[in-house]
């Protein structure tokens, strides 16, 4: 008997057709002798309608109050499909995230899990039953209702998997796996049938949608393998795993490519020690994530300092710079936001030079401008223009083989 933990995302659950087909695939696991935890997403758009209700109501919208809204949506699902498998004959029962045990703490909307109790699960999973569970959500300490942020069911899904020391960690959605590119852009992106920890966090971090990058963090800290599945179809999927289980024949895995960019810069900088310090921390305080970050050569004691954010996140940046170039003595500042980041993967960079001249080089062939550039030991990112990026994309993908026979 084998325990599996699996994921249904909102594709997946749309609609009560989706229900039934998906309970059909839960009953035959069961059937196949398998104890089985379910976590869910919200149905299709739910949470997006959710959000346009809440935004109805004015323009303050509390993080509490928000998430006390946003979780119902992935209680819903669970309870549907807790009823669909009752009707199939099976006996299933659904939880809340709470009910289940995840302690997160409380920074609304992007609340982290910080413990897990497994002991109403494994209590449920004693007495036979199937456990679905309400994915993206959590509780704090105090008793406060959380929610995990974008795809927080993923992770959900692979903390739980770690909590009950599961053989499996299925996450269903409406792809057959991970690809090398995404599909939409380059027609011929082949899906890899095993990808690591490390690539997949880069990938998903990088633009790819297709997980998210904290479960991708929890999945490698537990060491716990991923399937990535299709629930409209029965295919193999993709394994993310431990890099030492791979044959690391191919230098780079794929090509990522993230249009939620933006680009600011600062002029004239002095060239003090604890100014770089006084400008990350200001953005930190205003809840900014920065991404890129290059400074120019010094020249007159001053320098440029260039960094991008992700797109939506202007409006509440701009008035922080603007604030900064006054109070650190820099002349002006600058922003850009039709552009975008593609970047490529692979964990055999590692071992294998010219790779970013190779990507270089491709980019210069489609006569693509490279704003910006920034590494690490298995990737390399360019901003560039984002009209451009879907050749950038296909010229990539070309450049590197990708479409050819998979070796592993």
């Amino acid at each position: 008997m084998s325990l599996i933990v699996t994921k249904f995302g909102g594709s997946s659950v749309a609609t009560i057709e989706r229900f039934k087909a998906i309970a059909q695939r839960i009953k035959k696991m069961q059937d196949e002798g398998n104890e089985i935890v379910v976590v869910v997403s919200a149905m299709g758009d739910t949470t997006d309608d959710l959000i346009e209700l809440a935004k109805a109501t004015g323009s303050k919208l509390s993080g509490r109050e928000m998430d006390m809204l946003l979780a119902t949506g992935e209680q819903q699902s669970a309870a549907l499909l807790a009823l669909t498998l009752n009707n199939l004959g099976c006996d299933a029962i659904s939880l809340t995230g709470w009910q289940a045990g995840i302690i997160s703490d409380s920074t609304y909307r992007k609340a982290k899990i910080s413990d897990i109790d497994t002991n109403r699960i494994k209590t449920e999973l004693q007495s036979g039953k199937i456990v679905i569970i309400a994915g993206f959500q959590g509780i704090t300490p105090g008793g406060d209702i959380t929610t995990l942020g974008r795809g927080g069911s993923d992770t959900t899904a692979v903390a739980i998997a770690a909590g009950l020391g599961a053989d499996r960690c299925q996450i269903f959605t409406d792809v057959d796996g991970v690809f090398t590119a995404d599909p939409r852009i380059v027609p011929d992106a082949r899906k890899l049938s095993f990808i690591s920890y490390e690539e997949m966090l880069e990938m998903a971090i990088l633009g790819a949608l297709v997980m998210q990058p904290r479960a991708v963090e929890c999945a490698m800290l537990n060491n716990i393998d991923i399937e990535v599945l299709n629930s409209f179809n029965n295919n193999p999927g993709t394994i993310i795993t431990e890099v030492g289980n791979m044959e690391q024949d191919r230098v780079v895995s794929g090509i990522a490519h993230d249009l939620n960019c933006a680009k600011i810069a600062i002029f004239d900088v002095p060239d003090q020690p604890g100014i770089a310090k006084t400008l990350f921390k200001a953005l930190a305080e205003g809840g900014i994530n920065v991404d890129m970050v290059i400074q120019s050569a010094m020249r007159n004691n001053h320098n440029d300092i260039a960094f991008t954010i992700d797109r939506d996140e202007l409006p509440k940046a701009l008035p922080v710079v603007e604030a900064l170039v006054k109070k650190i003595g820099a002349s002006d500042y600058a922003y850009g936001d039709k552009v975008a980041k593609v970047s490529i993967i692979g964990a055999g960079m590692q071992t294998n030079p010219g790779v970013a001249a190779d990507m270089f080089e491709a980019l210069a062939d489609e006569d693509i401008n490279i704003h910006m550039i920034s590494t690490s030991e298995i990737r390399v990112s360019c901003i560039i223009d984002e009209e451009q990026t879907k050749k950038a994309v296909l010229a990539l993908h070309n450049k590197f083989n990708l479409n050819e026979t998979e070796q592993n």
